[in-house]
């Protein structure tokens, strides 16, 4: 197990070797493994990089965000331009359903409303959103239409499971309640909690997915 000096130093070292990670104003506090992450950064993207590099270290066993995005001068954009621009690149996402998803944008914070058919798509709506110039956060109500839950999705997530682990997690439980999953249990790290959150999200018919998994140290 990490000591938290250990585990900040390598959070530090990740940072430097992410290239989507510029800012050098980045503060990283660990207190028996929680990591609390401060700082301003120059867009949004940047800062979804910074909270990306942190998860992908080992030890981390949860993510306080205090940073903020904090334009440079001359990258400030208008709401009524920030808003022209979400509109066109979700026309032009093919993941995402036309006239499906309805932007909102107010001092630079995009909100995003509407219904969609799968989690993918309401991903992809945010995913194309936080990379546009201005954008300084991204708040995602879609929600997606709510269908007939598979009466065997537990054992299709499980399924789902063994195809990108070999083996489902053993301490991963998967609980069904009409169209919602709940995962309860530990995972080893971030990333597998993940791709077990991801397999039951990909379920059929899955309109909710409650996360109560941990993240083991």
């Amino acid at each position: 197990m990490k000591s938290d000096t250990q585990l900040r130093a390598d959070i530090q070292a990740e940072l430097e070797w992410d290239p989507a990670v510029t800012s050098a104003d980045v503060g990283v506090i660990v207190d028996h493994g929680v990591v609390t992450l401060t700082g301003h950064l120059g867009s949004y993207a940047e800062k979804l990089a910074v909270e990306q590099a942190a998860q992908r270290v080992s030890g981390v066993k949860a993510l306080a965000i205090e940073t903020s995005v904090k334009l440079a001068a001359g990258l400030e954009r208008t709401d009524a331009d920030i808003a022209r621009a979400v509109g066109h690149a979700l026309e032009w996402n093919v993941q995402v359903p036309r006239d499906a998803v309805r932007p909102v944008v107010e001092g630079g914070w995009v909100t995003l409303t509407g219904e969609v058919e799968w989690d993918y798509q309401r991903q992809a709506a945010e995913s194309t959103v936080r990379n546009l110039l201005g954008v300084t956060g991204i708040t995602n109500l879609v929600k997606i239409k709510l269908q007939l839950c598979s009466a065997d999705v537990e054992r299709q997530v499980q399924d789902a499971l063994v195809r990108v682990f070999h083996d489902a997690p053993r301490q991963v439980a998967v609980d069904v309640y009409g169209s919602q999953v709940v995962l309860r249990g530990k995972v080893r790290s971030w990333a597998e909690l993940n791709a077990v959150r991801g397999a039951a999200w990909s379920a059929p018919g899955v309109v909710s997915v409650v996360n109560e998994l941990a993240v083991e140290a």
